[in-house]
């Protein structure tokens, strides 16, 4: 049996109360006046058209479905398709082409593209914790991806977006965000705001990260232009870690999208940071992350119109 045999992938009903059962458990939750008592079913009526999954409150009189309020609210697809969508793109280790989804789900491109993007603002964390609690390890690292669009191509970085990453080694989890540039007046406050201070932090030899030292408990570096990769005297200087996440970050990039506008990079970063932190050595397997993606659609609103049509 496949895993896209369950229930919720092919009935509409079923989508619905699957939800349901995530977001509101055993109590529906009005959206709109947060009523709990009087919440009835709308049951189907043989003289008038009633859409699977409605609510109506008795307090506010205001009818509902557990879309609303989310990420999915006034999404035009049968949502049983949207939750084949969210196995497929948090099952796939790097990521699914809206291309694909479209053929796959037989939705239009258009369609497959923008539920593409409102999973990925599910997958968004909103998780501000410092990374490197008890003196842990905090890997430091930035990378380059694309071009800004505008800008000429040159032999250097510049015309590139640029893309900084930690990822703490006790947890096993990353965090991304885009930055304009890489300058220690940069790099530096997020990396601050985001490491605790007793934390030991590694980095390669890029002077951003020169005043570090003075932050944390203590700051190791290798020096990658000269093929060093691993301190030979203290073989827990390195940032292979992080490198190695965005060895799947690129790989999907490149291989899968091929091509990412600026003003979306921030939610592929959401996308890819979504499964690496849920991954299977973390205890987490491609139901587990499914499960966890939709429980993330809660308060967050993303409209076609808002968002930029760059990619």
């Amino acid at each position: 049996m496949s895993a896209l045999s369950r229930p919720e992938f092919h009935s509409e009903e079923a989508a619905f109360s699957h939800l349901e059962w995530l977001i509101w458990g055993d109590a529906p939750v009005c959206p709109h006046c947060g009523g709990l008592d009087r919440i009835t079913k709308v049951k189907a009526n043989p003289e008038k058209r009633i859409r699977v999954g409605l609510w109506r409150c008795g307090d506010c009189k205001k009818q509902f479905t557990v879309k609303v309020g989310t990420v999915l609210e006034h999404m035009r697809l049968p949502l049983h398709k949207a939750l084949q969508a969210v196995y497929l793109v948090t099952s796939s280790k790097k990521g699914i082409s809206a291309h694909q989804l479209h053929r796959t789900l037989e939705i239009t491109y258009k369609s497959a593209w923008f539920l593409l993007h409102r999973i990925r603002e599910a997958m968004r964390s909103d998780d501000v914790t410092p990374f490197g609690s008890n003196g842990g390890v905090v890997e430091v690292d930035e990378t380059f991806i694309g071009r800004k669009k505008g800008l000429p191509k040159k032999r250097a970085f510049h015309h590139k977006m640029k893309v900084l990453a930690l990822v703490d080694r006790e947890s096993g989890k990353a965090r991304t965000m885009v930055i304009d540039d890489v300058k220690a007046e940069t790099l530096m406050p997020l990396v601050i705001e985001n490491v605790e201070r007793e934390a030991r932090v590694m980095t390669d030899e890029h002077s951003g990260y020169r005043d570090a030292g003075k932050w944390f408990a203590a700051h190791g570096t290798t020096s990658h232009g000269k093929g060093e990769y691993v301190n030979l005297e203290d073989r827990s200087i390195h940032s292979n870690t992080v490198e190695g996440y965005f060895s799947i970050f690129k790989r999907g990039m490149k291989g899968v999208y091929q091509h990412c506008g600026e003003g979306h990079l921030h939610r592929y970063l959401a996308e890819f940071e979504f499964r690496y932190n849920n991954r299977e050595k973390l205890g987490f397997n491609d139901a587990d992350r499914a499960v966890t993606a939709l429980k993330g659609i809660i308060g967050k609103r993303l409209t076609y119109e808002t968002a930029p049509q760059a990619a």
